[in-house]
């Protein structure tokens, strides 16, 4: 770690480095929400935004906790620059994580991305305060990614999946549906979420060499475009006095 050089005299504070519990490499979404997603594909981006905060809302929380008494008085803006280099990081890389080929490959690919992206934007809200854990922050997922313009809308499409998901783990309501079309659609709707068309990661996918360049520059563009609108978004909120947590 190299020091900022002295200013009139007094030595400068050291950067503090980021958190090394932050991933090091990109992670895919879990099995579990894979078969969840696969099987009900129309509301991918809602059951993902719903496991995220499950799954990584209390990651997000424990690093902010963690850097905040590594380094005291580390300002917001510093711990938000760090999950953005981290994470606009992993997004370049993964792009081909998975090594398959084809719409199978492509799918896989815009989950770890739509994953990492939104593992990004719980990351920004905890290094400004807001609670990664609450409820509303599956909201903003889907806001922040543009799979709805406001946020009633969010707030119903995850209500209707997360009846679908208690419907389908009391009856078992995955259906029989061609693998092509369900795989397609639920392509579809994880790279809207990523931010990137689902016909430009099939190429990127199918043409020898298109991945390592198409894939690195849409995949790291459209997470610092969410990095932005999250920053934005938390900024405001983490001056304000902090929301209650829902049940």
């Amino acid at each position: 770690m190299t020091d900022t050089p002295p200013v009139g005299g007094q030595p400068a504070a050291p950067t503090p480095e980021p958190s090394a519990d932050l991933p090091a490499t990109p992670e895919g979404p879990p099995a579990r929400l894979w078969d969840r997603m696969r099987d009900d594909p129309q509301y991918a981006p809602e059951h993902l935004a719903l496991e995220a905060v499950r799954r990584l809302g209390p990651e997000a929380a424990q690093w902010a906790a963690r850097a905040r008494h590594d380094h005291p008085g580390i300002s917001p803006e510093a711990l938000a620059d760090q999950a953005v280099r981290k994470f606009v990081n992993l997004a370049r890389l993964s792009g081909a994580v998975s090594g398959a080929a084809g719409l199978p490959g492509a799918v896989l690919d815009v989950g770890v991305l739509a994953w990492t992206q939104a593992r990004m934007v719980l990351h920004i809200a905890a290094a400004y305060d807001v609670d990664p854990l609450h409820s509303d922050r599956a909201t903003d997922l889907l806001v922040l990614q543009r799979v709805h313009k406001v946020a009633e809308s969010a707030r119903l499409a995850l209500g209707v999946a997360a009846g679908r998901e208690r419907a389908d783990a009391l009856f078992g309501l995955g259906g029989q549906r061609p693998l092509g079309r369900i795989m397609w659609q639920l392509g579809v709707r994880l790279a809207q979420m990523a931010g990137v068309r689902a016909a430009k990661r099939v190429v990127a996918k199918i043409v020898p060499g298109a991945a390592i360049v198409l894939g690195t520059w849409a995949n790291s563009s459209a997470t610092k475009d969410l990095a932005e609108r999250s920053r934005a978004l938390y900024g405001r909120r983490g001056t304000a006095v902090p929301e209650p947590r829902r049940p």
